[in-house]
């Protein structure tokens, strides 16, 4: 046999021993660690299940803070309350080391509850505008909470693991995307340590219960809303002749603004303008004098959001010259969040972590989405951040309806319903698997 033959088979037999020893290879947390998650579990799902029943409106988390601040207290955290409205703020500092925050959103949503689950909740509450809405945490805020206490928990009561400092954040009204905001300019980098690293995560319906995805660099949209509101001159719907119509207006401008993503956006930077409301006239012979549109703005880049929001005025303008308007349109930018850019090295050192504690299979990199999330503004702020995902539905209902080429219940639907074991069981692994990780004894 020639060496060289002889030496790429040495080679292939060694990956070949290397993958089969990697795929016997049982990665878990610390046995005790382990061993804690089993025996806290059912306290762990009683709070899940309280919590559903019991959702509240952004800023108004009254309830929601009380049971977290006082879970936490008593492991021993330092706990502030009231930190931007209704934020919890807890300290637990172990020694020397790096400052490591994780967050957890306490809000719920203006849903009516359909999931038919035996803790459904059946709550209501007052929203901004003094209206009774049905309310129900249908994007897993009470998922998150359950996991944030239980993570809490197993790292104070395992000191031993670790050195450094670690901050509990509980963040009010992530729903409106201005609880985040609210603390930081109630000090929540001033009045407490400015941690050197920020983790969230969120659960996902788009993966598997238990999988973690995630995405380094730009993950999570900007969020803009526009509202145009378009002038024209009225009168009788029989004689069109006499009016300039800012409903035929509006149509042209949906359509025009549509070019700005086809014709004058690279492909390459996504971008996404929704028109989701159009409100003009009271009845079918009358031609109205204005028309008001609103819409939400999704991009990644600074440079792209600028342009674009730009180009929407100078759009409209336009559109609103060649109809001959008698008046120029109204075009109002209420900025939203920025865009979640998780830090490349941290998500490196984070998906090293859950690989380590849940498997390289449980591990999956995710496209980036056009949904927004207010956890951008502690990046914003000089902190190392990283948003990750976990998947929360049952394997086998998200393969049934990827065959048949739909989409199960997602979040933000009354139906969502996560598979709640392996999801939280999956964030508490992750969690304490990245906090252990980035308050190793030792590190400077």
């Amino acid at each position: 046999m020639k060496p060289t033959i002889r030496l790429i088979l040495h080679f292939v037999a060694a990956a070949c021993a290397f993958a089969a020893a990697a795929a016997q290879a049982q990665p878990s947390l610390p046995p005790a660690i382990a061993a804690q998650l089993d025996k806290d579990y059912p306290a762990i799902e009683a709070l899940y299940q309280d919590l559903h029943r019991n959702p509240e409106l952004a800023f108004a988390e009254h309830q929601t803070a009380k049971k977290l601040a006082e879970r936490v207290k008593a492991l021993g955290f330092e706990v502030t309350t009231g930190v931007g409205g209704t934020g919890v703020v807890a300290i637990l500092k172990n020694g020397p080391g790096p400052v490591a925050m994780l967050r957890t959103e306490m809000d719920g949503l203006p849903v009516q509850e359909k999931t038919g689950l035996p803790f459904a909740s059946t709550a209501t509450a007052k929203n901004a505008a003094g209206e009774t809405v049905s309310t129900m945490h249908a994007c897993g805020h009470d998922v998150h909470m359950s996991a944030w206490y239980a993570t809490a928990k197993l790292m104070a009561e395992n000191r031993k693991l670790w050195s450094g400092t670690l901050m509990l954040v509980g963040q009010p009204a992530e729903e409106p995307l201005t609880g985040s905001e609210a603390m930081l300019k109630d000090g929540l980098f001033k009045r407490f340590p400015k941690p050197d690293y920020a983790l969230s995560m969120h659960d996902e319906g788009t993966l598997p219960a238990g999988q973690v995805g995630y995405h380094a660099g730009h993950f999570r949209a900007s969020a803009d809303t526009v509202t145009i509101t378009l002038f024209g001159q009225g009168g009788h719907g029989a004689t069109p002749q006499e009016t300039r119509d800012p409903v035929v207006l509006s149509a042209r401008v949906v359509q025009a603004l549509q070019t700005l993503i086809s014709r004058e956006n690279n492909p390459a930077d996504p971008v996404v303008i929704t028109v989701g409301s159009i409100h003009g006239g009271t009845q079918a012979n009358i031609v109205p004098d204005q028309v008001k549109l609103q819409l939400t703005v999704r991009t990644f880049k600074p440079e792209v959001r600028k342009r674009v929001l730009a180009s929407i005025q100078r759009e409209v303008k336009g559109e609103a010259i060649a109809s001959g308007m008698p008046k120029e349109p109204l075009v109002e930018i209420k900025p939203g969040a920025d865009s979640v850019y998780n830090d490349p090295e941290l998500t490196a050192r984070a998906v090293k972590a859950v690989q380590g504690a849940l498997g390289a299979d449980k591990v999956v990199e995710m496209p980036a989405k056009m949904t927004s999330e207010d956890f951008a503004n502690y990046g914003q702020a000089g902190v190392k951040a990283v948003l990750l995902h976990v998947g929360a539905v049952e394997p086998g209902k998200l393969a049934a309806a990827r065959a048949a080429g739909k989409y199960p219940p997602g979040t933000h639907s009354p139906q969502w319903a996560p598979d709640f074991k392996p999801t939280v069981r999956s964030f508490i692994t992750a969690e304490t698997a990245i906090l252990l990780d980035l308050l190793k004894p030792g590190q400077k």
